[in-house]
């Protein structure tokens, strides 16, 4: 019989995406299982989100990781040596007493959420199972593929604010298949940087590995990925359709929003105006933090007119919260919940917040972060929560694939039933626009 007991916990300094350092634990157990993670780490921040533990000064630009590194080794391992690994809720409850800060920022969050993956992955490998099965296990839920959400163009934090809009990026829940997702995103993201080419000058790309936005105003991009849909011989709202994230408190405050491209300022009722002449103009299924993380004000109207129509997400909003969560569906404010592991510190946060989300008929969108590693333990997530949706940037860049090819082995491994068409946008825009063509 297996020991879950948990032996030893070490941590290294590893490196991201952006060639930042970040936090890397190994876990293991009585009985000879490990499991290991990284910390990921976000440019678009929520005022509520857990901190990662920084050790400042000049030297790397201040973001060195050692003190967390060292908050596991020498406080974190000796704490949490003799527990039980199985036992997920007990070691994030632990974590959470020992760092005794709201947002995490004694130990560090970065530590912390790295440390509880960690855990889980050898749990599950003590278990003898993939880690998608023990999530779904000790969940009670039915695994299934995520339907992608892919970047085409990055823009705000990811893309040195070039446009205002942080994500313009494409759905295709008409797609039969995870793999056919891919191909279809491939194409487009082809296609998109074929015109961006025809604009004259270089191609680049964001943070995400979404191309870097060359526009005279953020409509001129959603205009370009239009085309470029078109490009490929699809329909923009037949099979493929778009998805923003407008992170709109990186330019926004208080009722007031900045859009820095276009030299205009608009008030909160003329931000709901533009992103509703938006969804009347574009094949638009879903917009994320449509208004700033302190106008709930905003949100909550936004919600009212649009709610109806299309997938409204709450990211730095919500901050991976189940209290908030609460809060916001008692206000009547977004329909669905960016999940962030990093976002809450904890694991067993995570699945409260999207526990909170079922509970009030919020969809639930699984997330990686503008800074990533080859770490995929939230592919396992998405598939082992059931929860429908899954975003880590583009179809590019090794740190996005790894996630997306962890998915297609998953699918392998579920059989032929593991991707549910379309399931994520049920009664939305979408699926009413697939009932009005078939009339």
């Amino acid at each position: 019989m297996s020991d879950t007991t948990l032996s030893t916990l070490s941590a290294r300094r590893v490196w991201d995406s952006r060639g930042n350092p970040t936090v890397e634990v190994e876990a293991t157990l009585a009985d000879g299982s490990t499991g290991r993670a990284m910390a990921p780490a976000g440019a678009s921040r929520g005022t509520r989100e857990a901190i990662d533990l920084r050790d400042g000064g000049s030297r790397l630009g201040g973001m060195d990781v050692r003190n967390a590194v060292g908050n596991v080794n020498r406080l974190i391992a000796r704490e949490l040596r003799g527990m039980d690994a199985s036992r997920q809720a007990d070691i994030d409850s632990r974590l959470i007493e020992l760092d005794a800060t709201p947002y995490k920022s004694s130990l560090g969050g970065n530590a912390i959420v790295a440390t509880s993956m960690a855990v889980m992955h050898a749990a599950a490998s003590s278990a003898g199972k993939p880690l998608w099965r023990y999530i779904a296990d000790f969940t009670g839920q039915t695994p299934t593929l995520p339907l992608p959400e892919i970047q085409i163009f990055g823009g705000g934090a990811h893309a040195g604010r070039r446009v205002d809009v942080q994500d313009f990026m494409i759905m295709v829940p008409g797609a039969s298949s995870f793999d056919e997702v891919l191909e279809v995103t491939s194409e487009v993201y082809r296609a998109a940087g074929a015109r961006m080419k025809a604009k004259g000058g270089n191609l680049g790309v964001a943070d995400e590995g979404g191309w870097w936005p060359v526009f005279d105003s953020n409509e001129e991009a959603l205009e370009t990925l239009t085309r470029a849909i078109e490009d490929t011989g699809e329909k923009p709202g037949e099979r493929v359709v778009i998805s923003l994230d407008i992170a709109a408190s990186e330019f926004g405050s208080q009722g007031r929003y900045r859009l820095a491209l276009e030299d205009r300022e608009l008030d909160r009722e003329q931000m709901i105006e533009l992103l509703g002449r938006w969804i009347d103009d574009y094949p638009i299924a879903s917009i994320e933090d449509p208004l700033a993380e302190d106008d709930p004000e905003g949100v909550i109207d936004f919600t009212r007119q649009y709610g109806h129509r299309i997938q409204i997400i709450g990211d730095d909003y919500l901050v991976t919260n189940a209290d908030l969560v609460h809060q916001a569906a008692d206000q009547g404010a977004c329909n669905a919940v960016l999940v962030k592991v990093n976002q809450s510190g904890t694991v067993t946060e995570s699945l409260a917040c999207l526990a909170a989300a079922r509970d009030h008929g919020y969809r639930g969108i699984v997330s990686a972060r503008s800074g990533e590693t080859e770490d995929v333990t939230i592919c396992h997530l998405a598939v082992g929560l059931d929860a429908g949706q899954l975003k880590v940037g583009s179809i590019t860049r090794s740190e996005r694939m790894a996630k997306w090819n962890e998915c297609l082995r998953i699918g392998e491994q579920l059989g032929d039933n593991a991707y549910v068409m379309g399931k994520p946008l049920a009664n939305t825009w979408w699926a009413r626009q697939q009932e009005e063509n078939a009339r």
